[in-house]
C-alpha cells in the first residue's frame, strides 16, 4: 500500500470555504476554546476533549469504559454509541476521501471517522467535517440542532472561556442572533427544532461550518500533533532507541516477518515530512466481537462498507469492504491518565494490551478458534485460541494472520511500538 503515499502528498488539504478575518493563531485559539468547552453538549457536561483527552493521546481517557465495551457514554446518561472513540492526534493529515487504482484494485483512502463517512468534501477537510458529527449526535454530545452550538459559542455563559470570540475571527457580520425560543430548547436533547426562516437557517449553517473549521485548525496544531516521541528524536539524531526497540523496528519494516509498515507506513508524510504511521486506507483485520459492547454481544460493525452503501459513486464497492476500518496512527498507543489504567485497541476495544494485538496479528490464522465465540482477549490468550471475527468474508489475509514471529520477536515489536508515544 506504499504507493498510496505519493497521491496523498499530492492532494494536500483543500482551502476552507469561508474567509477568516484574522490570523491563523486566533483561529486555532478559538478552535481550542471550542474543543474544551463542556457547554457544547446537551447537559453541559461533555466537551470534545472529554472523549479525546490530551493526556490519553487525544483518545478515550475513561478507564471504566476501556476495560469493557470501550464505547463512551454520551452527554445523556445511558446513551451509548457503538464504537470506541479513535485518537484525534495526527488525524488532520488524512486527505479528502478518494480512491486509487493499483493493479486493477480500487482502494479507498482518506476521510475521517473509522468508517470514512466524514469525507472532507463539504468543508475541504475531513477533520472539519468530522467535528460537526459528535456535537449533534444524540448518543454523544447530543445538541438537538446546530443552532444550539452556534448560540453557545457566540454567547457563552462565561465569556472568560472565550478570550478569542467568534466574531474576533470571523468578523461582526458572521454574528447570528439565535431566537430565545430556540435557545430555550437546547438543554433538551430530544427537542425537535425547526428553523422556518431560510435566511436564518443559512446563517446558522454557515456559522456551524465556521465552528468546525476552527476546531480543525486547532487539531492541526503542534499541541495535538507534537511529533515528540523517542522515535522522532532518534530519527532526528537527537535521541536513541534501545537495542530491543531497534530489533522491533527492523521487524516492523521487514516484509517477510512483521510487515507492519505495509499499512502503518514509515514514509514521511506529516508536518516537516515526518511519519504518521498510517496510509489512511481501510482494512478488516478479523477482530472478534466484544461481548461488552453496549449495543450487545452480537453487534457487528460494518465499518466502511456501510458508508459506501450510501455513496452512489462507491456503492458497488461496499460489499467488498464490509467491516473495514481506517488504518489508525500507531502513535501514543500506551498513553493513559494513570499508570494502571486500561487501554483499549481496535474499533470495538476488544484488545486491552499491545501484547495481545501483536500476538493476534502474528497467530490469527494459525491458532484454533475458541470454543466460546465471545471469549475475551485474556481468555483467548490463556487458551491459545482466537474467537471468530466479526466479519470473515472480507478479512485481510495477505498482510497479517501468520507473521511467523517468535515470542521474543513479538516482545521486541511491542517495545518499538511503545517508543512512538509522544513525550
Amino acid at each position: 500500500m506504499k504507493a498510496v503515499i505519493s497521491i496523498i502528498a499530492a492532494l494536500g488539504a483543500a482551502a476552507p470555504v469561508l474567509a477568516v478575518q484574522t490570523g491563523p493563531d486566533q483561529l486555532e485559539a478559538l478552535g481550542r476554546e471550542i474543543f474544551f468547552d463542556t457547554n457544547l453538549s446537551a447537559h453541559r457536561n461533555q466537551s470534545c476533549a472529554s472523549c479525546h483527552d490530551p493526556a490519553a493521546g487525544f483518545g478515550s481517557p475513561f478507564a471504566e469504559f476501556n476495560a469493557g465495551g470501550s464505547v463512551v457514554e454520551g452527554s445523556v446518561p445511558g446513551r451509548f454509541g457503538n464504537r470506541k472513540p479513535p485518537s484525534l492526534a495526527y488525524a488532520t493529515f488524512s486527505p479528502i476521501l478518494h480512491h486509487i487504482i493499483d493493479e486493477g484494485d480500487v482502494t479507498i483512502v482518506g476521510g475521517a471517522f473509522l468508517d470514512g463517512r466524514a469525507t472532507g468534501k463539504k468543508l475541504g477537510s475531513p477533520t472539519a467535517d468530522q467535528a460537526q458529527g459528535p456535537l449533534l449526535n444524540p448518543v454523544e454530545m447530543g445538541l438537538p440542532h446546530a443552532a444550539c452550538a452556534v448560540a453557545r459559542v457566540m454567547s457563552p455563559d462565561d465569556p472568560d472561556l472565550y478570550p478569542v470570540a467568534f466574531t474576533d475571527v470571523w468578523g461582526a457580520d458572521a454574528m447570528v442572533d439565535i431566537p430565545a425560543e430556540i435557545v430555550a430548547q437546547c438543554d433538551d436533547p430530544d427537542a425537535r427544532i425547526e428553523i422556518g426562516d431560510e435566511v436564518l437557517a443559512a446563517r446558522i449553517d454557515a456559522a456551524f461550518d465556521r465552528i468546525a473549521i476552527a476546531l480543525a485548525a486547532f487539531e492541526k496544531t503542534d499541541e495535538v500533533n507534537p511529533f515528540s516521541s523517542r522515535y522522532d528524536a532518534w530519527v532526528a539524531g537527537t535521541g536513541t532507541l534501545t537495542e530491543q526497540e531497534l530489533r522491533g523496528l527492523a521487524l516492523f519494516e521487514a516484509e517477510d516477518k512483521g510487515n507492519c509498515a505495509a499499512c502503518h507506513v514509515l514514509t514521511p508524510t506529516g508536518r516537516e515530512m515526518r511519519a504518521v504511521f498510517t496510509d489512511w486506507t481501510y482494512d478488516n483485520l478479523g477482530v472478534p466481537r466484544n461481548r461488552d459492547n453496549p449495543q450487545g454481544a452480537d453487534y457487528i460493525d460494518p465499518g466502511l462498507g456501510a458508508y459506501l452503501k450510501t455513496d452512489p459513486v462507491y456503492a458497488s464497492l461496499a460489499d467488498g469492504v464490509m467491516g473495514a476500518q481506517q488504518v489508525p496512527t500507531l502513535r501514543n498507543l500506551t498513553k493513559v491518565l494513570s499508570p494502571n489504567d486500561p487501554k483499549a485497541y481496535m474499533h470495538n476495544g476488544y484488545f486491552k494490551t499491545l501484547e495481545g494485538v501483536v500476538h493476534f496479528y502474528n497467530t490469527r490464522d494459525t491458532l484454533p478458534r475458541c470454543a466460546d465465540p465471545l471469549a475475551s482477549e485474556a481468555e483467548a490468550m490463556a487458551g491459545g485460541c482466537w474467537p471468530a471475527p466479526e466479519i470473515e468474508a472480507t478479512m485481510n489475509r495477505d498482510e497479517l494472520g501468520d507473521l511467523k514471529l517468535t515470542p521474543a520477536e513479538e516482545t521486541d515489536l511491542v517495545a518499538f511500538l511503545k517508543s512512538l508515544d509522544d513525550e
